[in-house]
């Protein structure tokens, strides 16, 4: 089985612009996501891939790079995998997807790198797994999927999907429709046993917005975060790792317990504590970086 993903930012780059290519490589985000999706228009698609396979080739990789391709059910998707596999990324993301769609990208996959003399199964996947009304009824299906690493969600085109004309209220929070999605992702990944991605903040110029949902998405349980411009690499990287408040917290409950071997609850300055406080405080500690 594939190891849930690692990464506390995840920062797209358009496959057809060399310099932004070159700009995500060298920021501080935890993983590249180069796209050859909503990012290059329909007449630049067959140049980006070349060029993708190019740069997964010959460029030094500070971070993993992975790779964006487009949906399974258009005429670029097979081309898209044909050209970059045998490139080795570190990773595919699956646009508007559904279970199905991962069922066919693994057997594509395999056949993909055997022919490269990769190891089959090498290459892992993160599904977006809310962009298409038929996907949000498969957000629960994907254990025992030997290749998923994570699942995230994507507010603007399960908006489009839908039919709507936004995808907020009034007072700028998500619509009812928009905030079940993100909950299924959350709730699909842990029975997954992966790691929810949550979704970008599209004013990549707001960054206490930014600040704002990537602090809750942790708070909630979502271990990184998808970013379309670098300088929102660093407020995410923040709010995604641990403050030395909650590190010490942490590593005061895990000598509690340790403390107490066998015993089921602890004391600690007065709380009592079972072992789901033990788990979050492991949990936080894995986090550390």
């Amino acid at each position: 089985m594939t190891e849930p993903l690692s990464a506390r930012s995840l920062l797209f780059a358009p496959g057809d612009s060399p310099r932004k290519l070159e700009k995500a490589g060298l920021s501080a985000a935890d993983l590249v996501i180069i796209d050859l999706e909503d990012a290059v228009a329909e007449s630049a698609k067959p140049d980006a891939r070349r060029a993708v396979a190019e740069h997964l080739k010959t460029t030094h990789r500070r971070q993993p790079h992975w790779v964006r391709i487009n949906p399974l059910d258009t005429p670029h998707a097979l081309p898209d995998l044909a050209a970059i596999v045998a490139a080795r990324p570190d990773g595919v993301m699956l646009p508007k997807a559904t279970r199905a769609d991962a069922d066919a990208l693994d057997r594509y996959l395999e056949a993909l790198e055997t022919a490269a003399g990769l190891p089959r199964g090498g290459i892992p996947i993160v599904v977006l797994a809310t962009e298409t009304a038929a996907g949000v009824f498969d957000v629960g299906n994907y254990a025992g999927y030997p290749r998923l690493a994570g699942l995230s969600w994507g507010a603007e085109d399960s908006a489009t999907a839908l039919g709507a004309t936004s995808n907020r209220r009034d007072d700028g929070e998500y619509d009812f429709p928009y905030q079940m999605f993100r909950a299924l992702c959350l709730t699909g990944a842990a029975a997954a046993g992966v790691s929810a991605i949550e979704t970008i903040h599209g004013d990549f110029r707001d960054n206490a917005g930014l600040e704002k949902m990537a602090r809750n998405a942790r708070r909630a349980g979502f271990r990184g975060m998808l970013a379309i411009h670098p300088d929102q690499v660093p407020v995410i990287n923040a709010a995604f790792s641990p403050t030395a408040d909650e590190i010490a917290q942490a590593e005061a409950v895990v000598a509690a317990f340790a403390a107490n071997p066998g015993a089921g609850t602890v004391g600690l300055n007065g709380a009592m504590l079972d072992m789901p406080h033990l788990k979050r405080a492991r949990a936080v500690l894995a986090m550390k970086r």
